[in-house]
């Protein structure tokens, strides 16, 4: 193996701004020692494919034990590698030394896993008999030995899974990195009156919120022009990430639509899905009516898209980082000293990067790579008021995974669908600690249009999203151009807003600008999802106070060691009713109703 030198230092340190860079060294001591792991690797997997040999229906429970206790450590060891790669990446996505490691290591861990798919194909064509025998004796892995096989329908013989996972590693994740590369390396040059400016994304997103409306509509036509002018190179990434989608998944494996590729391996029933999409189309009066108020309250005399981030003139105000980590760890604190325990942990181990700068990968994400590991957390934090509620969501996704470190690595992460609870009640932990403190109407209504800015775009704008990628998909299958899939984008957008907000024209290439639509089709109802059940837990909460901890923190503790169906239903919750749904969105006509007593 090639050696690399990472460049990185495992010695904490502060940028000129005293944001912290996060301390890698818990994956890999010695970042240019990986030769030798990859070695490690090698020998484990070799041991793990002498079992090939004794793979049979007749199994002693004993051997069938230890190849999981292997299968295991191999993940565990993969899952290190491939972690540091990312993450470091993720720091600088310019950094051609990165980009090579990323590289090397998919291409190992890609060889690693193709030697062996024998297993899985193994427990998947396993008689149910057989298998319910030997599912008594797995532990904590039990429920992803159960997806396996829901996935038998689905799966390919071993040569052909083998290519797939070849063509995927110079394919769809090569793509994946493309757009990262162009896209995070974009610069912006702003202008504005006399003044010219060239900002970074996450910069220019935060004049989305500024004060002046010239501003804000200047910072949009500007990351839209960007776009627009590489809308070709872009838009085509798109198109063939979403055509390999549907050759594999609904040619190749048979599923019975692009979505439910995704819904399969979430393990939600269709009926879940469109339930929740349908709710969402039917609520988008309640956001229209919100921004009616939002335009009063902010003094915006004809509302357009531009202005959907407008704030009050008195509400822009900066928080130092040390604030927000201590606003953040308070409103945990005051729900339960555990969860506050386990996310300061992240924060003293130096596993958070909040530093701002060219390259580096935009947005915010949680990582955990292992259950004995405090996860890390990426964001930009630009001191902007909406900052702290990002910290306190990626926290969220933190002390989720923290919980449930008691499972195997197989388990021990939530399911797609549940993985947005902890971070979305995070949030609303911090948004009711602000609200009780809140004590003029100004404030009140500061704190209420927060909370329902947040919960469009995490609902409804979300589900849309979804709801787009449905129609691309279809589009595309049959010869749709890059500039048609945008007018179908601008439809939605309008269908969205409807009368109360006029959306301008270059909104259409607002999908290109979405991660999540070229890195994981169909992720997006996971957000929708998440915020839904969320305000639905959270009412209870609110009704029956510290009895309800205990339940919440249960339901973390369990990560995805079962079905969302089987963790949910203790509490009550049918994921495939609209009712329960629209209960969701019963409560954020609550605060609709609250913010319009403060305007009257």
């Amino acid at each position: 193996m090639p050696s690399h030198t990472t460049g990185l230092t495992h010695k904490p340190k502060k940028t000129t701004k005293h944001l912290p860079q996060w301390n890698l060294s818990d994956l890999l001591a010695d970042p240019n020692n990986y030769a030798s792991l990859f070695k490690e690797l090698d020998q484990h997997v070799t041991r793990f494919e002498r079992y090939r040999a004794h793979l049979n229906s007749g199994l002693s429970v004993r051997r069938f034990q230890t190849i999981l206790q292997l299968h295991e450590t191999i993940r565990i060891l993969t899952s290190r590698l491939a972690a540091y790669a990312q993450l470091w990446f993720a720091q600088n996505t310019t950094n051609q030394k990165a980009r090579a490691l990323d590289t090397t290591m998919k291409e190992q861990i890609t060889a690693c896993n193709n030697r062996m798919l024998f297993f899985d194909l193994w427990w998947q064509r396993l008689k149910p008999i057989q298998a319910t025998r030997l599912m008594k004796h797995a532990g904590s892995v039990r429920y992803y030995l159960e997806i396996l096989r829901q996935l038998t329908p689905h799966t390919l013989t071993e040569a052909e899974e083998r290519i797939v996972n070849l063509k995927n590693s110079t394919g769809r994740d090569a793509l994946d990195m493309v757009y990262d590369i162009a896209t995070n390396n974009f610069s912006y040059t702003l202008k504005t009156g006399r003044s010219t400016k060239t900002l970074t994304r996450e910069t220019l997103s935060q004049l989305f919120r500024h004060p002046a409306p010239q501003t804000r509509q200047a910072a949009y036509q500007t990351l839209f022009q960007v776009y627009a002018n590489q809308k070709d190179i872009i838009g085509e990434l798109y198109k063939t990430i979403v055509l390999d989608w549907k050759n594999e998944g609904t040619i190749l494996r048979g599923y019975s639509s692009p979505i439910a590729v995704r819904n399969v391996s979430n393990d939600i029933p269709n009926q879940a899905i469109h339930s929740l999409l349908q709710t969402c189309q039917k609520n988008t009066a309640m956001f229209q009516r919100y921004f009616c108020l939002k335009a009063k309250i902010c003094g915006i005399s004809s509302m357009n898209r531009y202005h959907l981030h407008a704030t009050q003139p008195t509400s822009y105000t900066r928080i130092p980082y040390p604030d927000a980590i201590k606003i953040v760890l308070e409103a945990y604190h005051r729900f339960s000293p555990t969860l506050a325990e386990k996310a300061r942990r992240v924060v003293t181990s130096w596993h958070i990067d909040a530093r701002l700068h060219s390259g580096k990968v935009s947005g915010a994400f949680c990582y955990s790579v292992l259950p004995t590991l405090t996860p890390y957390v990426l964001v930009n934090y630009t001191e902007d008021a909406r900052d702290v509620a990002t910290i306190a969501h990626e926290l969220g996704h933190a002390v989720h995974s923290m919980m449930a470190s008691h499972h195997s690595i197989f388990t021990f992460h939530p399911t797609l669908p549940l993985a947005e609870t902890a971070s979305v009640f995070g949030e609303q932990l911090l948004a009711d600690a602000l609200l009780q403190q809140a004590n003029n109407r100004r404030l009140r209504q500061h704190l209420l249009m927060s909370q329902l800015d947040n919960l469009y775009a995490t609902i409804l704008r979300q589900a849309y999203f979804v709801i787009f990628e449905n129609q691309a998909h279809e589009m595309i299958a049959n010869g749709a151009t890059i500039d048609e899939l945008g007018k179908q984008y601008l439809k939605l957008l309008r269908e969205q807003f409807g009368k109360a907000m006029p959306i301008p024209e270059e909104f259409q290439w607002e999908w290109l600008t979405i991660p999540h639509l070229f890195r994981t089709p169909f992720y997006c109802y996971a957000y929708s999802f998440g915020n839904l059940l969320v305000l639905a837990l959270y009412q209870r909460y609110q009704e029956e106070g510290d009895s309800f901890v205990p339940k919440y923190l249960q339901l973390l503790a369990a990560g995805g060691s079962q079905s969302p169906d089987a963790l949910l239903s203790p509490l009550g919750v049918n994921i495939r009713s609209t009712q329960f749904w629209q209960a969701g969105f019963d409560r954020i006509e609550q605060m609709v109703n609250h913010l319009e007593q403060t305007v009257s």
